[in-house]
């Protein structure tokens, strides 16, 4: 786990989410919420969201991908994309 990774699940963590399970998977942060969370709701509101949350965040910026799961569909997003993220087809 890097310092960048291991400063966004602190951050996460002391957000006091209630039924949220947050851990790291691999080089990534997989999120687990309750069923019933919309979605759709968390992905609108997600830039602005990660964006305030980050600037708590005072080490170098790394390549995350936050992985959001509600028991029944799942997404992913993508923190500081490298050049070869951004060239995938």
């Amino acid at each position: 786990m890097n310092a960048y990774q291991q400063k966004w699940l602190n951050v996460l963590h002391n957000a006091h989410l209630p039924g949220w399970k947050i851990e790291a998977s691999g080089e990534d942060i997989f999120i687990d919420m309750p069923h019933i969370t919309d979605l759709k709701v968390i992905r609108d509101n997600l830039p602005q969201t990660l964006g305030l949350m980050s600037l708590d965040i005072d080490v170098a910026k790394e390549r995350l991908n936050f992985i959001f799961h509600n028991g029944h569909e799942q997404f992913e997003y993508l923190l500081n994309p490298t050049e070869a993220d951004l060239n995938k087809e």
